[in-house]
């Protein structure tokens, strides 16, 4: 990093108010000076209103977590982030209900959660159920049918598929049982749906990999 250049979690501060801006810093730099379950809301709250956060804010998080640790040995936050995760996932058909977009930023959030942070190296066991949930919810037939679900299906799976497979590969097969069913009834399917479903299903098919050829193929087809 060159000296005096704001480390990348700054950058994502941008978009909140004066008084937040100060308060997500300090978190970031003395944890111990601010009301860290706060600051756990406030991020949430946050990321269920913008996409774009919600895809980079566990990189904040794990920073906060990092903090907090190093100066006092606890977990305030990451207690207050799991509870709030918590709280949303078991309103979540509400919350999709409500706001198809809060939905699917609430997927992303989860997923991108789950992708930061870990327990002696390993991704955090209470994550993986909640995160299946919520894949199986995009994989469902009224899902399927609305382009911003299958999208995010899809994004989180080439982020964090391979990391759920090695903790259930049970529920990854079922997954993709939905998965594979879905693309072959295309009721209501998009065609960019089809062809991003078909995508994912090749690319588990190849280890979690894109192949040349498919990357050529799909790039070219969806940018067409």
């Amino acid at each position: 990093m060159v000296m005096g250049e704001p480390r990348r979690e700054e950058y994502k501060i941008q978009s909140f108010d004066a008084a937040t801006q100060q308060l997500l810093k300090t978190a970031l730099k003395d944890p111990g000076a601010v009301d860290l379950e706060k600051v756990a809301n406030v991020i949430v709250d946050h990321s269920l209103q913008d996409c774009v956060f919600s895809k980079e804010a566990g990189r904040m998080c794990y920073a906060i977590i990092q903090a907090e640790s190093k100066q006092a040995g606890q977990s305030v936050f990451r207690r207050g982030l799991l509870n709030r995760l918590q709280q949303e996932y078991q309103a979540r058909e509400q919350l999709r209900a409500r706001s198809l977009q809060g939905w699917v930023c609430y997927v992303t959030f989860i997923c991108n959660i789950f992708d930061y942070l870990r327990v002696n190296n390993m991704p955090m066991m209470a994550l993986v159920n909640p995160v299946y949930d919520c894949l199986f919810r995009l994989a469902q037939p009224d899902s399927l049918s609305k382009e911003e679900e299958v999208d995010c299906l899809v994004l989180q799976l080439h982020r964090v598929g391979e990391q759920l497979e090695k903790m259930n590969g049970q529920r990854m097969d079922e997954l993709f049982v939905l998965i594979r069913d879905g693309f072959l009834l295309p009721t209501g399917l998009s065609s960019l749906a089809q062809l991003l479903l078909l995508e994912i299903i090749e690319f588990r098919a190849a280890g979690w990999k894109t192949t040349p050829a498919a990357h050529k193929y799909y790039y070219s087809e969806v940018s067409d």
